[in-house]
């Protein structure tokens, strides 16, 4: 039943418009009322106890999806027998296919920008343990937001991509005449390829205007693929021939992961590889713009033509519900071809066979005239006639008996493995700061330290940090060195631990658990003390609604969070020798007017921290007991700006900023911590497509972030303020996010 709008769902999720409806269900917009902003909620009316079991366990994993390419997945839920939902982030603009209808053909360039985007969100998705297919992409489910930045988007379908000994749940298939592989129609295993050849035909269809032969016509010999160029002449033949490759019907025969392809389109318009969510388009002029109801529409529109019935194949991939996708694709054609080429070999072995006996009858005859008479020899072409003395055979020299060519073994280029992680050399490590170096001036992040002596260990303090990383499953958090060449695991919590931070004399970690991943709110939430060597794990506030957002006073003594206790994200504080009867709560803002992410200034006199009003984050600072609370930056409706960092040195504060309204990468951004007259951040110039959450090193002179990695995934680095020297101290395909540097332990 489709929901009316106005409707409350979950208690949570306010239908504001009916995006689209299809065969497996809606698509609408939605207002999330704990946090005011609009999510798409992505309806599937599958209810069955299978379908609702594999809906929980592949949300769960959809949820921990961070790359600059996809968006959001933020909630999901089954409510009884009427459908499951997943949450995901609203994007406003125009679909690919919108796009197509409104300029016609797009150009080489913008295509080969949409793909390389489009290639790097499938390089994540399939690098992912357990790797994820999207298995529906089309020119519906490519987004172009406002600033011209690229998305895939619709994860209704998305499944859990398992190895072949395993046996795995068959989800719902929408099958997209043109767009989807032969081997999605049956039972067939669905794998990389899959998503592979899909982005290829989304591509064919943006440079020549019209949607490409059916995949399954195709594999059954009934259509041929009309050349590229022959719909659209201007296409480059090298584009054209990566494009058609990745559409072949043979998996086997296509582009085998989603680099590759990427690659090939890059080289196609001799464009140079560029960071994860870099490429872009130019975005519809404002007065080109779709509405939103009928952009999003096509999330869902194109699944009805799934719901007709389609041409049952022949063999093993016939489609049946009930079957497992256990058997690889083998195309019909390709049965086709084997079984003439075995009909041609056998025609072949008994053409020889009867060529022998011939041949010895011949000899035979040859070698013994008087077996026939002289007038019926004649009669057979290939007989000499007989001579009347006696004949000396003719004896043919056989030729040498041919011996094998030798055999060549194909050297193989060697193995590509992940880049070594640095060590301490003077090539890889940054450079060493002096511990009693001047600190940049207010302001100025862009100042580089000078060289002065004596040196101290690289950043300062105990060089280490902790962070949360998924590696082993649900995240956990980890103390690694800053060279990355080790990792201790500190915590084993089964419902995951993330949000780390130390007490200044570097012995103890406040965090939070339960954490499924990097995500904004952590509801049910509470917090945990452990030792630096994972031992005396102490709960130390588990309160109803979420306790998250720790951190602990220079002075050892409090710890300031935020609290969902009263309703809505408040900050309070505790004692941690006290925490039965020193809570405090600090903030108390009006309905909707929230507060949360607190730093400590370096004395202890004051927090930086975040307030919620109208929709957005705001920098805000006040005095440790909660007085004086004023908003020291103003960016408007358009902005929000959240996880402030204070200085060691106390005089400036680092704090990330994104668009409220559309998506873009985070920015770095920076103010003074003591001059009030510019309530404008100075954004912090630094070739970096990802820097998220950073923490200073104790002596200030370096940051750790959130990064991205060379497959798009989550990492740790850290780098000097300059932002030179950086250094990634994660590998992992994992997501790894949340880092707090070590401070050194104090001396007596």
């Amino acid at each position: 039943m489709t929901l009316e709008k106005g409707t409350l769902i979950h208690n949570r999720y306010r239908v504001v418009d009916i995006l689209g409806q299809g065969g497996m269900g809606s698509v609408y917009r939605a207002i999330d009322e704990n946090l005011g902003v609009s999510v798409a909620l992505k309806e599937n009316l599958f209810t069955t106890d299978e379908y609702a079991r594999q809906f929980r366990l592949e949300a769960v994993i959809l949820a921990n999806l961070r790359h600059p390419n996809l968006p959001r997945v933020s909630d999901h839920f089954v409510m009884g027998d009427q459908g499951q939902y997943l949450v995901m982030d609203f994007i406003e603009g125009e679909d690919l296919r919108y796009r197509m209808e409104r300029l016609g053909m797009l150009t080489e360039e913008d295509a080969t920008h949409i793909g390389a985007s489009i290639c790097d969100a499938l390089a994540y998705l399939h690098t992912r343990k357990p790797p994820i297919l999207h298995r529906d992409i089309k020119p519906g489910n490519v987004k172009i937001s406002p600033d011209g930045h690229i998305y895939l988007v619709d994860f209704g379908l998305a499944k859990v991509y398992q190895s072949a000994s395993q046996a795995t749940t068959t989800g719902a298939r929408a099958m997209t005449p043109g767009y989807s592989p032969p081997e999605q129609y049956g039972t067939a295993r669905t794998d990389p390829r899959t998503d592979i050849y899909s982005l290829g035909a989304t591509l064919y269809a943006a440079l020549t205007g019209v949607i490409p032969e059916d995949g399954l016509a195709r594999a059954m010999d009934n259509a041929q693929l009309t050349p590229l160029r022959k719909r659209n002449s201007k296409v480059s033949r090298k584009l054209s021939a990566a494009i058609e490759k990745a559409m072949a019907v043979d998996p086997s025969d296509r582009y085998q992961v989603a680099e590759e392809f990427k690659k090939a389109l890059l080289a196609a318009n001799s464009l140079t590889q560029q960071s994860p969510g870099s490429y872009t388009v130019l975005p519809a002029p404002a007065d080109a713009a779709a509405p939103s109801h009928h952009i999003q529409a096509t999330i869902v529109d194109e699944e009805v033509k799934a719901a007709k019935p389609v041409p049952k194949m022949p063999g093993p991939i016939a489609p049946s519900p009930s079957a497992h996708e256990e058997q690889p694709f083998v195309s019909p054609l390709k049965r086709q071809k084997e079984r003439e080429r075995k009909r041609r070999s056998s025609l072949v072995r008994f053409g020889m066979v009867a060529l022998v006996l011939l041949l010895t009858l011949g000899g035979i005859v040859y070698f013994a005239p008087g077996i026939l008479p002289s007038n019926v020899r004649a009669m057979v072409p290939f007989l000499a006639p007989t001579n009347t003395s006696t004949p000396t055979p003719t004896h043919t020299s056989l030729p040498p008996t041919q011996t094998m060519p030798p055999t060549f073994t194909a050297t193989l280029p060697p193995t590509l493995t992940s880049t070594p992680r640095p060590t301490n050399t003077p090539t890889s490590t940054p450079t060493l700061i002096s511990s009693t170096a001047q600190t940049p001036a207010s302001g100025d992040i862009t100042g580089t330290p000078s060289l002065q002596s004596p040196v101290t260990a690289i950043g300062g303090g105990t060089g280490e940090i902790a962070y949360a990383s998924g590696r082993t499953g649900a995240p956990q958090i980890f103390l690694a060195d800053v060279a990355g060449e080790t990792a201790i695991q500190l915590t084993n919590l089964p419902s995951g631990a993330c949000q780390p931070s130390w007490s200044p004399d570097g012995q103890r970690l406040v965090f939070i658990s339960p954490c499924q991943g990097n995500e904004d709110v952590y509801f049910n939430a509470s917090l945990y003390l452990i030792n630096a060597d994972g031992t005396n794990l102490v709960t130390l506030d588990s309160s109803l609604g979420g306790n998250f957002d720790p951190a602990w006073s220079p002075d050892g003594k409090t710890i300031a969070f935020t609290s969902m206790r009263t309703g809505q994200m408040e900050i309070f504080t505790l004692n941690v020798d006290d925490v039965t009867s020193s809570l405090t709560q600090i903030t108390k803002g009006e309905a909707r007017v929230e507060a949360r992410m607190p730093a400590w200034s370096p004395d202890g006199s004051q927090l930086v921290y975040v307030v919620k009003r109208l929709g957005v984050y705001q920098i805000w600072i006040m005095n440790a007991d909660g007085t004086e609370q004023t908003q020291i930056i103003r960016s408007g409706i358009a902005y929000s700006d959240y996880l402030p960092d204070w200085s060691p040195k106390g005089d400036l504060i680092l704090f990330n900023q994104r668009c409220s309204t559309n998506f873009c990468n985070p920015y770095l951004m920076s103010t003074s911590a003591t001059d009030r007259t510019n309530e404008q951040g100075l954004r912090v110039q630094m070739s970096i497509a990802l820097i998220e959450n950073v923490d200073y090193s104790p002596d200030g002179f370096y940051l750790a972030y959130e990064g991205v990695g060379e497959a798009g995934n989550l990492d740790i680095f850290y780098m000097t303020l300059s932002g030179g020297d950086r250094v990634r101290i994660t590998t992992d395909p994992a997501q790894e996010f949340h880092p707090s540097w070590r401070p050194a332990p104090l001396t007596p």
